[in-house]
């Protein structure tokens, strides 16, 4: 398991590589005021092609009515690109809304089909403390940086999604959701939100997942098996980033 409590399949040799590259950017001679604008000199294929599969996403619903949700955003990496993106390609839409779903505590509860995984116990992939406060500060700014920033368009709902996405819905009653993202990586907040949210989508709408057909967490495919049904969507992968799927409703 890495230090950040996440286990990879990385070679020793790549993490001894991606520490280095920590240590080049901890050490950049780069003033501190361009360092931002270099910041790609740091940014690894991998974590690239993460963020190309980003725009990718979004590209398939510039055209399609309604919010972003992401139900598991944990350090909140999403909700920035898309807060970027946001501002590239729809810019003067204050009806796309970001919403951000997390605990920041990690999984709350487990549910025996989630496996018997290393990574699946209660409280893994918990954030640091107060953590929301400080993506509500780096998504302001974001806010700021883009168009129409006196209107705030972006959320951040603390607590149980299977409760959060219920409240919120009921609390918004005009909700579309363009993109939902889930990243939860296990069973019973997917199927709940699963259940919660398809009367909220679209044709077009775009549903993404981060960890379908993975052994490491079966909880997200049997919760997508009983709710849609995998022979009930045509199933997409971003060719240059093997881990996230998606379909678009048809």
């Amino acid at each position: 398991m890495q230090p950040s409590g996440i286990i990879t399949q990385a070679s020793d040799h790549e993490s001894s590589q991606r520490d280095a590259m920590l240590n080049c950017l901890r050490d950049a001679p780069i003033p501190s005021d361009q360092l931002l604008q270099n910041i790609g000199l740091f940014i690894e294929s991998k974590n690239l092609s993460r963020i190309l599969l980003m725009d990718h996403l979004f590209r398939q619903i510039v055209d399609v009515h309604g919010s972003i949700m992401e139900f598991g955003t944990r350090w909140g990496q999403n909700m920035a690109l898309f807060a970027a993106l946001r501002g590239i390609y729809d810019p003067f839409n204050r009806h796309r809304k970001l919403v951000a779903f997390d605990t920041f505590e990690g999984f709350p509860s487990l549910h025996e089909k989630d496996g018997a995984h290393e990574m699946m116990f209660k409280g893994a992939l918990s954030t640091a403390e107060n953590y929301d406060a400080f993506l509500e500060r780096v998504l302001t700014v974001h806010e700021e940086l883009n168009p129409l920033n006196h209107i705030k368009k972006f959320e951040i709902r603390k607590g149980d999604a299977s409760v959060e996405v219920d409240r919120y819905l009921k609390e918004r009653p005009e909700t579309i959701i363009a993109l939902a993202f889930f990243d939860f990586d296990i069973y019973e907040p997917t199927r709940k939100v699963m259940e919660l949210i398809a009367p909220r989508l679209t044709k077009g709408s775009v549903v993404a997942f981060d960890e379908l057909n993975d052994p490491d967490s079966p909880g997200e495919t049997l919760a997508v098996m009983e709710t849609v049904g995998l022979p009930n969507v045509r199933l997409k992968k971003y060719r240059y980033a093997s881990r996230v799927s998606y379909y678009v409703v048809e």
